[in-house]
């Protein structure tokens, strides 16, 4: 049976080079460059797996600036069949329930859908909200940590498997739902060189505005956001110390680290 699935992704700064404005408490996003969500990866890889087991079509959808088009290429150059950038200023400062609104109204643009793909959370918020939010604007079955699925016997519904702390749990979801997929869960697949020029040749990046999808202002981006975030704290920079064990015997080393740990306030036990 051929799947027809979307797969949500999220354009995000790179966490590694990014600043907070001591003033504001904000992200500065000015000259950092961004990525595709690194766990969203994951959730493309599983769609891809899919889609190479049945067959049918996988689409990446963003809510992101213009220059999240760089990102759903390489989605593309990955294997992804089309893509849809909804870019808008009327969707800036949204938070996830307002960010899940209009996805879920996007995968209601795309219907029929049949398994729509999220990554358990991203690098920038780790709220892992938004696939969760989704299914609830969309009346659909979800479920998260998904490591792999497959189609039931009867080709109407999806058997995930999922890893939790402790437990590995088999679940039966009816289509169409929801799945979030595990950070870390697979190896996402390299871009390849014909997919990277079908990226750049065949023009299969369609770019949604709020003129095409029609949304009420009052339930997108700032105003459509309850939840805002009143300060923000950046981590203080603990100093380094370099310290040297000079001796050769292990017992001594590990008490003079133990000593060390206890002088820094670390409590021993």
């Amino acid at each position: 049976m051929p799947l027809d699935m979307v797969v949500c992704v999220k354009w995000v700064p790179n966490t590694q080079v990014v600043n907070i404005d001591p003033r504001t408490g904000t992200l500065i996003r000015e000259g950092v460059p961004s990525i595709i969500n690194p766990h969203d990866l994951n959730a493309v890889e599983l769609g891809l797996r899919l889609k190479d087991s049945y067959g049918g079509r996988l689409t990446a959808i963003a809510m992101s600036p213009p220059s999240a088009k760089a990102g759903l290429e390489f989605l593309i150059g990955m294997g992804v069949d089309r893509a849809i950038l909804i870019t808008d200023r009327a969707f800036a400062g949204a938070d996830t329930l307002a960010t899940s609104y209009v996805l879920a109204k996007a995968i209601e643009r795309l219907m029929p859908v049949d398994i729509a793909i999220f990554g358990q959370e991203t690098i920038d918020s780790s709220t892992a909200h938004i696939c969760a939010q989704t299914a609830s604007w969309l009346k659909l079955p979800y479920i998260y940590y998904v490591v792999d699925a497959k189609l039931g016997d009867g080709k109407k519904s999806i058997v995930v498997r999922r890893v939790l702390e402790r437990e590995v749990e088999t679940f039966e979801l009816p289509l169409p739902c929801l799945i979030s997929v595990a950070m870390k869960s697979n190896v996402p697949r390299p871009v390849t060189l014909s997919n990277k020029i079908r990226a750049k040749t065949e023009g299969l990046i369609e770019v949604w505005s709020n003129d095409v999808l029609k949304l009420d202002v009052n339930c997108i981006g700032l105003k459509g956001s309850p939840t805002v975030v009143s300060k923000s704290v950046p981590t203080p920079v603990v100093p380094r110390k370099k310290l040297k064990f000079e001796g050769t015997d292990p017992a001594e080393a590990a008490r003079w680290l133990l000593d060390r740990l206890e002088e820094e306030g670390v409590k021993v036990v």
